[in-house]
């Protein structure tokens, strides 16, 4: 049966009871969160997806000649009622699920892979594509009409659309089983972080914790129903924190071998096989559509191009990282030492000792700066940027549809007057939301059929605070906020017509760049200087301290580089076999490849295979984790141009970054698109020497 359509025909009172089938009167157009329930995904899904067919075929099979109009554009429009479903359940799927939601997400999956696949492997819809295609330099279309159909052609390419029948076939049911085996990855992950706490009973076992550390723990406890105890989890925020302040050396090697085992514990939640079967699957697909791997398909439409180019880069940070962690770990076993410890630096001691080392070497105590770091003021701050650089203002709104009650949203006003777009800001950890942080949307901007304003989320997982206690976080975990704003500014600025270029529909190692260009805003003094403000005193950050801040910007980066590099040269070789075989042992590849790398041995990758949500949850960074490095090239670059101008809110050079790459899309190639901003391709010297690796050979 197609994924397309539904196994029966719903009951008109079905229809009436379902709010996802109804006309929604909230503000903005939002899913009305409070009346949808996980039974009511699968009905509204089927009847969207049957629509789209509907919309699609009429599309391949019309009798007038193809233009433009009456079918890249008419594609565009199509699908309204498939996109709005999926921004109510995004959210839920990923921010707030359980056992309900989950199921339609496994049901969900394969059915959506099959439904597009028909698409994208419909010779009739393909033959117009195609015929436009061939013939766009005849057609007067404008030069995002262009883009847009080169995109569209592309797409259907890469999906197969020029195989035979019998390739076609088999690279449909690649795609249904990968959907499928990404849904459940994904879902064992979920399930080892959410299944797993550490309690504190003693004093003892809080030795080292600073105070907001143990205040965290303790409202995790009260979350978990151990009141009166103190809990560690397995969102990052909890792992790290404690990971860094932990005196206990026999609970930090506890909590991180658990961090380190997520999806690789044996049992229902394990992924090796998963993994096995995804890569052998992947490779299968690169094969059908004539590339030598995965990686070389995955890269084939990106900036890089080709394997080699990542691995050029990629090997030439990674020799320099590795010289910087070993004079690092050197450091920090001679801390060890002196402070009497009679053993080696272990990978759960790494944090710990450098936070120690950090300390010492620029008198800076973490636990004193995390309350000039305020979540409330870090919000605030990323929003004046935004302000200051692109115009826009926020105004927050108190009712609107939540799927959660921790839920927040703002208004989102542009100087020229549009409508507003709508921010949703969602920062706290639990145990019903995945890992991570990320951007996505309950709403793209588009113009196709009318003028449709964004709605745009963050999802954060930062440890909640007692009642009545502010949020204090981390100089990373106050990165991560603007590295998240930045992706969400991509997408509440995007100025175009079709969807399929709105926002981030970029390239994987060009969507990095106005995420990862907007964290440098963070560490400017005029910045800390206005929103670091104490949590008790509201004082400003003494200028003594941000200083030191300032000098200490490179500590500890050839560890931060190493755990990033390994991962992006791990996927690089995992991706670039050529085939997998059932017996494939995912631990021993991982290992190998590390060993061949010359990985340190105090070191281990950000994300080991078995929980590496990017390579295999969906695997939009499959083969594409070098993306965020690849990107950093041209942050770094970019963010010199504003330091070349001598203002960091210098206007002219500000709006050459809203038109070519916050507000434009996919509208060109993303080398012309940074070359128009900069006026020159990126150089790699301002990336080695932001991680302080400039002179590390």
């Amino acid at each position: 049966m197609a994924a397309s359509a539904p196994s029966k025909r719903a009951p008109a009172s079905a229809a009436a009871e379902n709010p996802l089938l109804q006309s929604w009167e909230t503000p903005f157009q939002m899913p009305p969160f409070s009346k949808i329930k996980a039974r009511h995904f699968v009905p509204a899904f089927e009847k969207a997806m049957a629509t789209h067919a509907r919309e699609m075929k009429r599309i391949a099979n019309a009798k007038a000649a193809p233009t433009f109009t009456n079918t890249i554009a008419a594609m565009e429009r199509s699908g309204e009622a498939l996109s709005r479903t999926y921004g109510a359940f995004g959210p839920l799927a990923g921010a707030h699920t359980n056992p309900d939601l989950q199921a339609a997400e496994r049901e969900l999956a394969p059915r959506f892979a099959a439904h597009f696949s028909a698409i994208k492997l419909d010779a009739d819809l393909f033959k117009r594509v195609k015929a436009l295609h061939k013939d766009r330099a005849k057609l007067k279309l404008s030069d995002e009409q262009r883009r847009v159909l080169e995109r569209t052609y592309e797409s259907f390419v890469r999906d197969g659309a020029l195989l035979k029948a019998k390739d076609k076939k088999r690279l449909a049911e690649i795609d249904l089983r990968l959907a499928s085996l990404g849904t459940a990855f994904s879902q064992n992950v979920l399930a080892d972080e959410s299944g797993w706490t550490m309690v504190l009973d003693t004093k003892a076992d809080l030795k080292g914790l600073p105070p907001a550390a143990v205040a965290a723990a303790r409202q995790a406890a009260s979350d978990h129903g151990h009141e009166g105890k103190y809990v560690i989890t397995l969102a990052r925020s909890s792992v790290e924190t404690f990971l860094k302040f932990s005196a206990r050396r026999d609970l930090r090697e506890r909590a991180f071998k658990a961090w380190a085992a997520r999806g690789a514990n044996g049992g229902e939640t394990d992924n090796h096989a998963l993994i096995a079967e995804m890569v052998s699957l992947r490779a299968q697909r690169a094969s059908l559509l004539g590339f030598d791997s995965y990686a070389a398909y995955r890269l084939d439409n990106t900036m890089a191009k080709t394997p080699e180019n990542v691995r050029a880069l990629l090997d030439d940070v990674w020799a320099r990282a590795k010289v910087r962690a070993k004079q690092e770990r050197d450091a920090l076993q001679a801390l060890v030492h002196e402070e009497g410890g009679n053993f080696e630096i272990e990978p759960w001691d790494w944090r710990y000792y450098a936070e120690r080392l950090r300390k010492a070497l620029h008198n800076i105590d973490e636990t004193k700066v995390k309350p000039y770091l305020q979540l409330e003021h870090m919000i605030e701050a990323a929003f004046d940027t935004a302000t200051r650089l692109f115009g826009v203002t926020f105004k927050e709104r108190k009712t609107f549809p939540k799927y959660h009650p921790d839920v927040r949203a703002w208004e989102v006003r542009f100087p020229d007057g549009r409508a507003p777009a709508l921010f949703v800001g969602d920062y706290f950890a639990r145990s019903s939301k995945r890992s991570g942080a990320w951007m996505s949307a309950m709403r793209s901007q588009s113009r196709v059929r009318e003028d449709i304003r964004p709605i745009i989320y963050n999802v954060m997982n930062f440890s909640k605070p007692a009642a009545g206690e502010p949020a204090l976080l981390s100089f990373d975990d106050a990165r991560t906020l603007f590295h998240e704003f930045g992706h969400a500014l991509h997408g509440l600025l995007s100025d175009v017509t079709y969807p399929s270029i709105a926002g981030t529909a970029v390239s994987r190692d060009f969507v990095e760049l106005p995420s990862q260009l907007f964290e440098h805003w963070l560490m400017q003094p005029k910045v800390l200087e206005m929103f670091a403000r104490h949590a008790d005193s509201e004082k400003p950050m003494p200028k003594a301290l941000l200083k030191k801040i300032k000098a200490a910007e490179t500590f500890d980066q050839g560890f931060a580089t190493v755990e990033y590099t390994a991962c992006a040269l791990v996927d690089l070789e995992l991706h670039a076999l050529d085939d997998v075989d059932a017996d494939f042992d995912m631990a021993a590849f991982e290992a190998a490849t590390l060993k061949r790398l010359g990985m340190p041995r105090e070191i281990i990758m950000r994300h080991r295979l078995p929980h590496f949500q990017h390579l295999f949850s969906g695997g939009g960074y499959a083969a594409g984790y070098y993306s965020y490095m690849w990107s950093e090239v041209m942050d770094a670059d970019a963010f010199e141009a504003f330091e070349e101008a001598g203002d960091i809110y210098d206007a002219e050079t500000a709006k050459r970054l809203h038109d070519h790459i916050y507000a434009a899309g996919n509208r060109r190639d993303p080398e012309e698109a940074y070359v128009a901003f900069r006026g020159r391709a990126p150089k790699v010297d301002a990336l080695l020497k932001g991680r302080g690796l400039a002179d590390a050979a």
